[in-house]
């Protein structure tokens, strides 16, 4: 039996397009870890700190920031969200994949990251949801958000989606099973590659 390094997948999408499901999912089937994102924002209901999110304050955000612990991090939603280097380079050493559910600027910053445990590992998909109308169906039916909260998501998802194009893979979303199918089939093709074995 060979070895192999570790796969970094970051997913990203609008909200609403399914790619927390996917990602938890997967984690959940005991297939990759699932990286915890820090986040600013108040907990929803249900959530729980460090299972959900890391939680916290602006301050403690902030000196994180300082100490050099994000992998990446940026503000969205008027929130920032960031990741732990450690919810990440851990894991690719013992060769445990790892799954990102993360937004595009996040995205952004991973890909030009010099970390060349990072840049081996990377793998990136968007989620993308089959219509604007199908999307903000999904945002209204979550029930978890005020109406100018949704205005503002379906907004920030708008701009999202143009950058599709950047990612090497691309999901359009229809049913959960099937998208999990094309999601499960990625990430075990990713692992059949010759050069993520190490011995």
């Amino acid at each position: 039996m060979s070895a192999r390094t570790g796969i970094l997948l970051l997913v990203s999408g609008p909200s609403g397009s399914g790619k927390t499901t996917l990602c938890r999912r997967l984690a959940d089937e005991k297939e990759a870890h699932y990286s915890i994102s820090c986040t600013t924002r108040p907990p929803r209901e249900g959530e729980v700190h460090g299972v959900d999110y890391h939680f916290l304050d602006r301050k403690d955000f902030q000196q994180r920031i300082d100490a050099g612990d994000f992998l990446e991090h940026a503000e969205v939603h008027q929130n920032h969200y960031g990741t732990l280097r450690s919810e990440v380079l851990d894991f690719l050493a013992k060769g445990i994949d790892v799954v990102m559910d993360i937004d595009v600027q996040g995205a952004e910053q991973v890909r030009h990251c010099s970390n060349v445990d990072i840049q081996a590992a990377l793998v990136d998909l968007f989620v993308m949801p089959p219509s604007e109308q199908e999307l903000k169906a999904r945002l209204v039916g979550r029930g978890t958000d005020q109406d100018n909260i949704i205005a503002l998501r379906m907004e920030n998802a708008l701009e999202e989606m143009t950058h599709w194009t950047e990612y090497t893979y691309r999901i359009v979303s229809a049913t959960r099973e099937e998208d999990y199918r094309k999601f499960k089939a990625l990430l075990v093709a990713e692992r059949l590659k010759i050069s993520r074995l190490t011995k």
